[in-house]
């Protein structure tokens, strides 16, 4: 397995980790009657997630920012991989991509700033970098 498919693999359980924070983070802020629920804005008085505490929240923001995130990696890996030009750039950019990944969860949930908009670029840039270097 290239490192590249090995760190989305990595990304995907990132992914379950994070969600599985948000989840009881937000069962512990709003109670399973909520969490449980149809969740009807009618019913709920609002979106669930408005109704979360700053730091749930800040995990809800953080796992949906991550969902965005690894469609580009996902994009980048299958451009890498199927193009065939994995290269040992291509697998520092995917390793880059994973510790922004991580750091990103505590920044945003510590409100890290501007450290947070940082991590998150440098994760951004590592994806991007991965597609830019096929075209060398």
């Amino acid at each position: 397995m290239t490192p590249e498919l090995q760190v989305l693999a990595y990304a995907v359980v990132l992914q379950a980790t994070q969600f599985a924070l948000m989840s009881i983070s937000a069962n512990l802020d709003l109670g399973p009657s909520k969490t449980l629920s149809a969740r009807d804005e009618s019913h709920l008085g609002g979106p669930l997630s408005s109704q979360l505490s700053d730091k749930p929240a800040r995990l809800y923001r953080a796992m949906n920012n991550h969902f965005e995130a690894l469609i580009l990696y996902t994009a980048a890996v299958v451009v890498v991989v199927l193009g065939d030009k994995t290269t040992g750039l291509t697998a520092i950019c995917a390793w880059t991509y994973l510790a922004a990944r991580i750091l990103y969860v505590p920044a945003y949930y510590f409100g890290w700033a501007p450290w947070r908009s940082l991590i998150w670029f440098t994760g951004f840039l590592a994806t991007l970098a991965m597609v830019l270097s096929t075209w060398i």
